[in-house]
């Protein structure tokens, strides 16, 4: 895996200090525990900028801040949806803006934390998001489509508008690829023109991005591998079960996400245990990947290498990387 650029204090604007900051990377990384460790250092309140952790009741399988790191930072973005409810990027905008204000009016810093690509550019730019309501006579019309012809069909049916957003989502991920199509068919736009749009309209705020990297592929890999197998040690098969005992069906976008997609199919007697958990690493590691891809084709993020160091060295080095831009702008003024 080649290392991006590192990183170098000195290239910051000193006019950002004042604003968000975001901390990004790859699933399993050690975001939130260098998050938690930052915001202390730093006296800043987290946004979650998870897609899956805005959910209730899905803790386990989302990575969700365990009860011990919300005592020891303030959490937004976090349980906002049931997940039967309908949850769109514009609903987590509208909340990750009104948490940033609110932190921002206490004289904190937001401090944006998460691996969910489109949410960190919706709070870090002039996310415009596109003027294309759900319209669920059309969903219904491709998620039929996909059920007679295939996942496969239907992500060639976005390949055929949009082949850069085509090659970037998963085959499963029938919810994204739906919206593609809906957002094209009512603005004669493409996903990838409209985020490409967004990506050279920077935010007025100057947001200071941090990302962690692995220069080791196979380290990464390992801590994925012993994420999983924590989650169901911890309880992830029950979470599922228990999702299921309150209605929710296997269905759901939520239920469809990684991890939960498999967990029912287990429970349907479609996969065995083995195939499913071998599965679920499978998938995360391929899922780490697309994450990077996303992250690295965004040219503010300062790369920091995690290799064989703990969240508070990482959370150290961050800081000392914002005292680095005080200094500096302390010289200039």
């Amino acid at each position: 895996m080649l290392s991006p650029k590192p990183s170098e204090c000195a290239i910051l604007s000193p006019s950002a200090i004042a604003n968000r900051i975001a901390l990004v990377g790859p699933t399993a990384s050690g975001k939130t525990a260098v998050g938690v460790w930052l915001a202390q250092q730093l006296g800043a309140e987290i946004v979650s900028a998870d897609s899956m952790q805005v959910y209730r009741y899905m803790d386990i399988g989302t990575a969700k801040p365990t009860p011990k790191e919300q005592a020891q930072a303030v959490f937004h973005a976090l349980d906002a949806a049931d997940p039967d409810q309908e949850w769109t990027l514009a609903d987590y905008q509208r909340m990750g803006e009104a948490a940033c204000a609110e932190i921002s009016g206490r004289g904190s810093v937001p401090l944006l934390v998460g691996g969910t690509g489109l949410y960190i550019r919706a709070l870090t730019t002039r996310l415009d998001i596109p003027a294309a309501p759900p319209d669920e006579e059309f969903r219904a019309r491709w998620r039929g489509f996909a059920l007679e012809h295939g996942n496969e069909a239907l992500l060639a049916q976005v390949g055929m508008i949009d082949p850069e957003t085509a090659a970037r989502l998963h085959v499963n991920d029938i919810g994204r690829q739906i919206r593609a199509l809906e957002v094209f068919a009512a603005t004669g736009r493409t996903m990838t023109d409209l985020h490409a749009e967004n990506q050279a309209n920077q935010s007025l705020e100057q947001p200071i991005l941090f990302g962690l990297h692995f220069a080791d592929r196979d380290h990464l890999y390992d801590r994925i591998d012993t994420r999983v197998d924590l989650m169901l040690a911890s309880g992830f098969l029950e979470e599922v079960r228990g999702l299921r005992e309150r209605g929710y069906s296997a269905s759901l976008k939520p239920m469809l996400a990684l991890g939960y997609r498999q967990i029912n199919a287990f429970l349907a007697g479609d996969l065995l245990w083995e195939s499913a958990v071998a599965e679920i690493k499978q998938e995360t590691r391929r899922f780490s990947k697309r994450q990077l891809i996303w992250f690295r084709g965004d040219k503010r993020v300062r790369w920091i290498a995690a290799d064989g160091r703990t969240p508070e060295q990482l959370a150290h080095e961050i800081s000392k990387m914002i005292i680095c831009v005080n200094k500096e702008d302390n010289r200039n003024s």
